[in-house]
């Protein structure tokens, strides 16, 4: 039985398993498959879980606060209201991942994929995104207040009514992007491709918009660096 050898530790694969609400806090599960496995409500606080299978799995609700899921694959994975404070999820693949509602302050995601991940209403403030994959990913009312994501990739994604207040966004891709009511007060956008981006009621105000390509872009009541109006 593979959920009897996972929870007597003779064994660290335990796909499509019910875990759901048990306590793994700090235990070491480094490669694990738990892919499909249901881990709702699950206490991983704090372990191990780089290069671990966890791809379509149910871990909404799960305490993943400080938790290690280096290269993991949580690619279809749900992780509605998830805690993530403080996760290092760096090279993750999150690909179509559910993250909507997550606590996610300060979490690492360098380099990780996250295209057409859903992350609306997420908790992202803080958060150290470079060179991040989020094309066509839905951040509609995510906050992301000075998170790092220097040179991210968000082409395509939509950032409605998203919080951007000191984010730094330098040579970010943004092609195409929907900022409809985005709050980028302060935000460094030097070097970001902003190309048919909608920055319909947007806020620029105090943004760094040095070398920031803005071509087509679609402008409408949008506040500039300058406290103007276009």
């Amino acid at each position: 039985d593979p959920r009897t050898d996972f929870l007597a530790g003779a064994s660290r694969n335990c796909p499509r398993c019910d875990l759901s609400g048990l306590n793994f806090k700090r235990h070491d599960l480094t490669g694990a498959d738990l892919s499909g496995a249901n881990l709702k409500d699950a206490n991983l606080h704090d372990a191990k879980l780089a290069g671990a299978r966890l791809a379509g799995a149910e871990l909404s609700g799960a305490n993943l606060n400080k938790a290690s899921l280096i290269r993991a694959d949580l690619s279809g994975a749900t992780l509605r209201g998830a805690l993530l404070y403080a996760a290092n999820l760096d090279q993750a693949i999150i690909t179509g991942a559910d993250l909507s509602e997550a606590l996610m302050g300060t979490a690492r995601l360098t380099r990780s994929n996250l295209a057409h991940a859903k992350l609306t209403d997420v908790d992202l403030r803080k958060g150290r995104l470079a060179e991040a994959d989020l094309s066509g990913a839905n951040l509609a009312g995510a906050a992301l207040d000075f998170a790092f994501l220097r040179g991210a990739q968000l082409a395509g994604a939509t950032l409605v009514e998203v919080r951007l207040i000191g984010t730094e966004l330098i040579e970010a891709v943004l092609t195409g992007a929907d900022l409809t009511e985005a709050d980028a007060l302060g935000a460094n956008l030097r070097g970001a491709d902003l190309s048919r981006a909608k920055l319909t009621r947007a806020n620029l105000l105090k943004a760094n918009l040095y070398e920031t390509k803005l071509d087509n872009a679609t402008f409408g009541d949008t506040t500039m660096p300058d406290g103007t109006t276009r």
